[in-house]
């Protein structure tokens, strides 16, 4: 791992993470950070550093508002033994994943007539694939707060996976980050793209579970995986959708 431990971890993607989805500076709390994104989504997110069966009882019995999603670097079996009923954890487990950024080499090949391009506003570097066709095969984004980024949203649409072009879009956005002066990258991934980026050097910092607050409290609560859509069982990487863990897809 990168950081001196978990928490210092999560914290500095969290950081990342809030700066990628317009949410702005996340907010402090007891138990770490609450993050609001807005529109579409209007979603709240807690994120717990360093999480505890105490600290989840506490915080899942307390808030409940609907649609809230708790982000927890624990094993995903502890986290659905502590959550309190009314919530659930409905997509499947992944890590918390980092990496030490180099310095931009020669750009990875795409193959004939794929275009990339890449652009940068507001602190967020874009990177987007286009087929010859000019329709989008590929994108993703990546956030760089201080000496540290964070991957975000790498999607490769179905027609255009098994190409390289996910590779590609992330071997530009962390060429990009290491150029602003990145030195450490941050992602969440998937069971299934943890082997792909530990075969590219990214090492993983901690387990992550997801729950979340349903409408209609019903007295029980269980590890889902089924609920996850069937791109999730793609072999490699994946990225984010709004209200989900960050998912990196296969290229």
């Amino acid at each position: 791992m990168h950081f001196t431990d978990t928490t210092e971890a999560v914290r500095a993607w969290v950081h990342g993470w809030a700066l990628s989805r317009g949410a702005g500076e996340p907010r402090s709390t007891p138990w770490g950070f609450t993050v609001i994104i807005g529109p579409p989504a209007n979603s709240t997110n807690h994120v717990l550093p360093a999480a505890d069966e105490t600290t989840v009882r506490e915080l899942t019995g307390s808030h409940t508002l609907p649609g809230a999603w708790l982000k927890a670097f624990v094993p995903a079996d502890s986290l659905a033994s502590w959550i309190t009923p009314g919530w659930s954890l409905p997509v499947a487990p992944g890590f918390l994943m980092s990496t030490a950024l180099e310095p931009a080499g020669a750009p990875a090949p795409l193959p004939h007539d794929y275009r990339l391009r890449t652009w940068t506003g507001a602190g967020v570097t874009h990177a987007r694939v286009h087929a010859p066709d000019g329709s989008c095969a590929a994108r993703g984004q990546i956030a760089v707060d201080g000496t540290t980024a964070v991957v975000d949203k790498v999607e490769t649409h179905a027609a255009h996976r098994r190409l390289g072009l996910g590779r590609g879009v992330m071997a530009a956005l962390t060429a990009a980050a290491s150029e602003r002066g990145a030195a450490v990258g941050l992602l969440a991934s998937s069971a299934e793209g943890r082997a792909l980026y530990e075969a590219t050097g990214w090492l993983v910092a901690a387990p992550l579970a997801n729950a979340r607050r349903g409408p209609d409290p019903v007295g029980r609560h269980s590890v889902s995986t089924a609920a996850a859509p069937a791109v999730h069982r793609q072999r490699g990487p994946r990225g984010a959708g709004t209200d989900e863990p960050v998912r990196t897809l296969p290229a």
